[in-house]
């Protein structure tokens, strides 16, 4: 994988924190940041802020574990 290919998995958590979904698309996986653009204000909604905070947090955490998973080593 060439150097430019390289993601920072804290600037993914930090995208996705911000913006659900965010995170997503800057590690190149446009419909599952797709998935949490949707999923996650819908969340918010519907539970009165509670599953939106999780889904929020699970949208960075997941952003970020791909992130490191895939393009650091």
């Amino acid at each position: 994988m060439g150097r430019s290919q390289v993601k920072n998995p804290l600037t993914a958590a930090v995208l996705s924190f911000l913006v659900p979904g965010v995170g997503q698309w800057y590690n190149g996986k446009f419909l599952r940041g797709l998935f949490w653009l949707l999923v996650t204000p819908g969340l918010w909604l519907g539970t009165g802020g509670t599953l939106g905070w999780i889904c929020h947090i699970v949208s960075a955490v997941t952003a970020y574990s791909y992130a490191n998973r895939l393009y650091v080593r």
